[in-house]
């Protein structure tokens, strides 16, 4: 969980996994990883389960590293997993009803930016605020976004990049 509060002077200091320095808006390496995870498992999507040991080697995450990212995934119903010799991971659901906001709310928490917005409680100026209210809808817009995107736009992004020839002598 991420929230920013102001520190009276105009600047906004961070509590959470996510925050460094303190004026960075930026996701945890979880939610980062969780992404490329479930965008690995998308670019297989119909290959049947893939392995973590695979997912690792090529997307650069130590498969240890995986294994913490799977059980709130599987909880949230976005990957399925099969034992055995052939077992693995796949999505739960088409790459094109899976959004980053789904995956980032299971593994970071809620999103939002400034903590009075979803506890307002928290500060006594809530009820008349006029920066609350900014940030409520700046919140709102983000998550909109993150709900426009999904593993299959991902994946139409990736098809259309061109690709990069490596030659060794």
């Amino acid at each position: 969980m991420v929230w920013w509060r102001e520190n009276g002077d105009g600047r906004f200091t961070g509590s959470g996994a996510a925050t460094s320095g303190g004026h960075d808006v930026k996701l945890s390496t979880k939610g980062r990883y969780g992404v490329r995870l479930m965008f690995d498992l998308a670019l297989h999507y119909g290959e049947g389960a893939i392995t973590l040991k695979d997912v690792s080697k090529r997307q650069g995450i130590s498969e240890k590293y995986l294994w913490h990212l799977i059980p709130p995934l599987k909880n949230a119903g976005l990957v399925n997993s099969t034992r055995g010799a052939r077992g693995g991971y796949v999505l739960a659901k088409p790459p094109h009803l899976i959004n980053l906001k789904e995956i980032l709310l299971v593994l970071e928490g809620s999103m939002c930016l400034v903590e009075c917005t979803e506890q307002p409680s928290l500060c006594k100026r809530s009820s008349g605020c006029v920066a609350r209210e900014m940030w409520t809808e700046v919140t709102d817009r983000m998550l909109q976004a993150l709900t426009a995107f999904t593993l299959e736009a991902m994946l139409e992004k990736e098809r259309g990049k061109p690709e990069i020839l490596s030659y060794s002598i």
